[in-house]
């Protein structure tokens, strides 16, 4: 009967451990929410074929970090609001770093670009790391960030960017001091 109490300890005594690790490691995944800090990224610019880092890159921006694929149909449809706001609103410090989460090679990212005109910057992980970073659940997903890099919208699925609600945001944003 030692021996199952021994067996028994054993047991106890590694559940305790489990759960005293997962939440030490559960503690360090901060949630991505509104009014948190947007998680750094690097992802390669498709312009220059540079590795970029978010918050090197965009430090001091405006910006809306849109997560979408080549084949997302939602994501072809937002794409024209988006280069529509980018356009009026770079010169104030607004930035778009649209990271194509395609497995496949960076020409096709690129062609779609050219297809439907985009000057903001497109950037591209194949490995698909920053839906893990940014805890997405699919495409397209949005963010918009202040200067300091605070999440301030969260979108899940296609939204109208250059809505009058969406520029006005993005406007305010722009009028605000950064730190």
């Amino acid at each position: 009967m030692s021996k199952q109490w021994i067996f028994v300890g054993l047991i106890i005594a590694g559940v305790a451990a489990g759960a005293t690790i997962m939440t030490r490691v559960g503690s360090e995944v901060a949630p991505v929410e509104v009014g948190a800090t947007a998680p750094e990224f690097t992802a390669v610019d498709l312009a220059s074929g540079d590795s970029v880092s978010l918050h090197e890159r965009y430090k001091g921006k405006v910006t809306l970090v849109n997560i979408w694929a080549t084949w997302c149909v939602p994501c072809r449809v937002e794409m024209p609001a988006m280069e529509h706001l980018y356009t009026g609103l770079a010169p104030r410090g607004f930035a778009v770093a649209a990271v194509s989460i395609d497995e496949g090679s960076p020409d096709d990212v690129r062609d779609f670009g050219r297809t439907l005109k985009l000057t903001f910057d497109l950037l591209h992980d194949r490995s698909g790391r920053i839906q893990q970073l940014y805890q997405t659940t699919g495409v397209p997903e949005s963010f918009l960030l202040d200067r300091n890099g605070v999440i301030i919208k969260r979108v899940i699925g296609a939204q109208d960017w250059n809505s009058p609600a969406n520029r006005a945001l993005v406007e305010r944003l722009l009028a605000e001091p950064g730190a």
